[in-house]
């Protein structure tokens, strides 16, 4: 990128009488905000042209930034809200969420944490959707959910949206969501637990995988009938989910499960 050594000279452009007037900005986005970007302008200021006076939160989304991505705007080392009008000549800093670093003192951008962490996720991401259930998250996911519906679901029941699609992010009702970087479901789980610190909300088997009820436990007499009479003689505990009735046991497919849970309790390497 060529460097800017005097940055006066784009505070406005002289159009000529053809033209609309182009104004600039200086812009520099931070940590996993890089991840919105193209190539050229991750990790680098870079100057982004614009008309008239448009706030803050609608430039950012023009360059690739979801809002719900964004938790910290400084506009001349000053905190701002979205709600900030660009008139040219700014030097504009965006942060993302951050877990470490009190920020009190400034504008937080992002509504404040859910109480409880319950997901809603899009089309793209039913195994992770089922992931999250074997570790006991609230997970509600449907193939069929166009975008209103996912985001009138987050908004109702105070689920944060996962996505493979910013599109839906830059919506201006959504007030939680995150976007999923990687394709694969084990890999999307690995960063959705560490990005959003929830290894210590793990609650393994407490979801049933198939529709996201609560499972509980059940007498065995009572499943009499409902699972083979040899699976009955061979386990003594069973569970059983509310909503739908499917029945488990601590089979092998149970072992399997426990071994990927304990894997994904170790730290990433």
């Amino acid at each position: 990128m060529t460097e800017i050594r005097d940055w006066s000279q784009y505070r406005h452009s002289v159009p000529n009488s053809h033209q609309r007037p182009t104004r600039f900005a200086l812009f520099r986005c931070y940590a996993e905000l890089n991840d919105f970007l193209p190539s050229e302008w991750r990790k680098v200021a870079f100057c982004y042209p614009f008309y008239g006076t448009p706030s803050v939160k609608d430039t950012i989304q023009a360059i690739g930034v979801p809002h719900t991505a964004v938790d910290l705007i400084l506009v001349d080392g000053e905190s701002a809200g979205f709600s900030h009008t660009l008139r040219g000549g700014e030097r504009v800093a965006v942060y993302p969420v951050f877990e470490r670093l009190d920020i009190s003192p400034v504008t937080h951008l992002r509504p404040r944490p859910l109480r409880r962490t319950r997901f809603v996720a899009d089309t793209h991401l039913g195994k992770l959707a089922r992931y999250l259930r074997m570790l006991g998250f609230d997970s509600a996911y449907d193939p069929n959910w166009d975008d209103t519906t996912i985001i009138d679901l987050s908004l109702r029941q105070k689920r944060i949206i996962l996505t493979r699609d910013r599109g839906i992010l830059k919506q201006s009702r959504v007030t939680h969501g995150y976007w999923v970087r990687h394709h694969q479901p084990l890999e999307q789980l690995h960063e959705l637990l560490y990005a959003l610190d929830l290894l210590h909300q793990l609650h393994p088997f407490t979801r049933c995988m198939e529709c996201n009820g609560k499972i509980l436990p059940v007498v065995r007499s009572w499943i009499k009938g409902q699972v083979k009479k040899e699976i009955l003689l061979r386990f003594e505990q069973f569970w059983q989910c509310r909503d739908c009735h499917r029945i488990y046991w601590q089979g092998s497919h149970y072992d399997r499960m426990l071994k990927q849970v304990e894997m994904l309790r170790d730290p990433l390497e």
